[in-house]
This record gives C-alpha cells, sequence and structure tokens, in this order.
C-alpha cells in the first residue's frame, strides 16, 4: 500500500519539546485531527490517505505520547490538554475558526475546547469522545486514596521483542487490523531502546488513576456552549460502554449528553469497533469531508 507522505515537526508547547505530524499541502484548508489515549498522531494515517480534497491534516502527539515529551510529573491533568491544544491552534491558525477532529480522549478534549472557545471552531468532528460515567460524591474519598496509593508505585509497560510483537499486540486490542495496518502503526506505536527491546511510545504515568472526579453537567455545560456544528460518529461494534455504562442505561445516556449539542448530525460506521479509524477509514474520510463541505 502506499501511504500519503508526512513530516514531522517539533515545537516547544508550555515547556514540553511536541510532535507535530502534517499531511498535505501548506496552504490546503486545515484540520486538525486528536488522537485517543496510548495512541498517536500517526494513527490517522489510513483516513488521511482516504481524503478526496486538499487538506492540510495538523494531527499532534500529546505530551507523554508518540515522540512528544513527557511531563516530568507523577501525574497528567486532563486541562492541560486543552491548554497544549489552544497553544496549537494560535501557532498554526491565528485567529482562524478551524476545523477540529478528535477520536476517544481526544473527542474529549476538543468537545470540553470548542465549549470554551467556540468562536475558534468552525466545525467539531467527535469520534466516540463520550466520556465518563457521572461521579457520585461518595466515591470521592476511594478516588483519593487510589490515587494516594498509585504515587507509591512505579507504573511500567511492558517491552516487546520485536516490531512483530508489536504489531501483534495492536491487533489482540483490535482483531480487525489487518498484518499491514498493524505493522504500519507499530512502526509509529513503539521504539528500540539500548537493549534491543521495543518500548511504547506512552509514558507509563499516564495509566496512573487521576483524583479528580468526572463532573458531567461540568463537561455538558461546555457543550451547551458548542456554537459549531457537530458530527458524531460511533461505531456499530464500539466497547464504549465500558467508559459509560452498559445498555441500555448507556445508550440512553449518550442520548442525553448529545441532546445538549445544538447543531448536530450523527452517525454510525458499520464493520467497525472503537478504533473506527482504523476499521473503515474510507467510509470515516467520506463522512468528514461530506460534512466539512456541507
Amino acid at each position: 500500500m502506499t501511504y500519503t507522505p508526512s513530516r514531522s515537526e517539533f515545537l516547544t508547547i508550555r515547556g514540553l519539546r511536541s510532535h507535530i505530524r502534517h499531511w498535505g499541502r501548506e496552504g490546503a484548508s486545515k484540520m486538525f485531527m486528536l488522537h485517543g489515549w496510548m495512541d498517536v498522531g500517526a494513527s490517522f494515517q489510513f483516513v488521511v490517505d482516504a481524503l478526496q480534497g486538499d487538506w492540510h491534516v495538523i494531527a499532534p502527539d500529546w505530551r507523554g505520547f508518540g515522540l512528544s515529551q513527557r511531563s516530568g510529573a507523577d501525574t497528567y491533568w486532563f486541562p492541560d490538554y486543552l491548554a497544549d491544544l489552544d497553544a496549537i491552534v494560535r501557532h498554526y491558525a491565528p485567529g482562524q475558526a478551524i476545523n477540529l477532529l478528535g477520536h476517544s480522549m481526544g473527542g474529549n478534549v476538543v468537545g470540553l475546547y470548542a465549549g470554551a472557545r467556540p468562536e475558534r471552531i468552525r466545525k467539531l468532528i467527535n469520534l466516540e469522545g463520550a466520556g465518563l460515567r457521572a461521579h457520585r460524591p461518595e466515591q470521592t474519598p476511594g478516588r483519593y486514596a487510589q490515587w494516594l496509593e498509585g504515587l507509591q508505585q512505579q507504573p511500567e509497560l511492558r517491552s516487546y521483542p520485536t516490531l512483530a510483537a508489536v504489531a501483534a499486540r495492536l491487533q489482540k486490542t483490535n482483531p480487525r487490523l489487518s498484518d499491514e495496518k498493524a505493522a504500519f502503526l507499530a512502526q509509529h506505536w513503539a521504539a528500540q531502546n539500548a537493549a534491543g527491546q521495543w518500548d511504547i511510545l506512552g509514558d507509563p504515568v499516564h495509566k496512573q488513576a487521576g483524583p479528580l472526579p468526572y463532573h458531567v453537567e461540568d463537561v455538558l455545560a461546555c457543550w451547551d456552549a458548542i456554537t459549531a456544528p457537530v458530527l458524531w460518529v460511533e461505531a456499530d461494534q464500539t466497547n464504549m460502554w465500558d467508559w459509560l455504562g452498559a445498555q441500555p442505561a448507556g445508550r440512553g445516556e449518550l442520548d442525553r449528553r448529545l441532546g445538549h449539542l445544538r447543531h448536530l448530525q450523527r452517525a454510525t460506521l458499520v464493520g467497525a469497533g472503537h478504533m473506527l479509524h482504523h476499521d473503515q477509514p474510507a467510509a470515516l474520510a467520506r463522512l468528514i469531508e461530506d460534512f466539512l463541505a456541507d
């Protein structure tokens, strides 16, 4: 398979050396794509390959993922992703309203950002970034205790003997991945260490559970503030309910949350799981371009 060539750029964003991946022509219409947890910007390669229009796609690696610098702290704080995104948008699109896409964790980030900076968003695309179960106040002491206990341990991610083993690990998580796609992703998802093993390009500290409760009504207040049209895309074989709640309650809660978006289009991709940009990239690319052209 021939892949659309990309180029790497490194920026210092809020004190950290951050990696930004670009596809397409400088001067073309910009589209920002934000990856999910334990993923990288290169994850959007297959969608980029399927785009038909003239696009400049900008896909950063979040702090502590991919080739971006790790924070050096013992906890990653979610608002930092919003501030990093704001810095990236100001750098590449000063004063412009942008097309913004986020997957999973990235979808959660862009939803909050679009509420905080509604004037900066032309159109918003959320790929299964629905959030977490609502927090109950009585859970707070245990959550703080879990975080404090976690700080006493050193989180680790396992290493792999070969790049092929990394690809096999990706296919274990997503059996829909072809050998070719898994091999491509593996080379961006891991790097060889001095001992010849392959380490995942993600800070193990990301595994640390944070102490802050998930206040869903605060999130929905941000969604209420979004003025741009929003495209919500989910997969027909998603495991999104693992985080949102089992069906039918989870479906009802998703519908309630999406009801806070005033200019909403919804789409479902058939034959895809949560990594829908890997499973059905051509169908997703068509949805994206149709939505942005509307």
